[in-house]
């Protein structure tokens, strides 16, 4: 029953951290110190990439690269924001959906060698049954064997 609240959850929460991400790159740009600090991280992105991107090329890497305007930088700084915040959120699900499942086969584990225990005390406790009764019966034998009862009971069943 637990399971399908838990999915339905987990999809409720992605679905909404889609208008949460657009949100945030609307706002993102606002705020005047929040601004400069994106603009820095969509340059130092930029740089970054461009400079990937030029090796995977062959193209010269040594060469400047020139800056973002402004508008563009925070667009992009607040795209990655927000796919920041959708790619966390779907990671915390997983991360949970993975421990919930680990747990979950931790238990059934648990179970499996509680399980295996109790037949493996009940095997031994059959076993110490069976030598009991294998010592009694050979006591008996002998017993028997001493006192003639045997030759006895053989020797009545050959009359009968």
């Amino acid at each position: 029953m637990i399971l399908p609240v838990v999915k339905l959850g987990t999809l409720a929460l992605r679905t909404i951290c889609k208008p949460i991400a657009n949100r945030l790159k609307k706002e993102a740009g606002l705020h005047p110190r929040f601004r400069q600090f994106i603009i820095n991280i969509a340059q130092a992105n930029h740089r970054f990439t461009t400079t990937v991107q030029r090796h995977i090329y062959g193209h010269a890497t040594n060469v400047a690269i020139r800056p973002l305007d402004e508008e563009k930088a925070v667009q992009a700084a607040a795209d990655l924001i927000g796919e920041l915040f959708v790619f966390t959120v779907a990671a915390a699900a997983v991360t949970f959906e993975v421990q919930r499942s680990s747990r979950s086969e931790a238990r059934k584990e648990e179970m499996r060698i509680r399980e295996l225990q109790e037949m493996k005390q009940k095997d031994e406790e059959i076993a110490r049954k069976l030598n009991f009764l294998n010592r009694n019966w050979k006591s008996w034998n002998n017993l028997s064997k001493n006192e003639g009862l045997l030759a006895f009971s053989t020797s009545g069943m050959a009359m009968c």
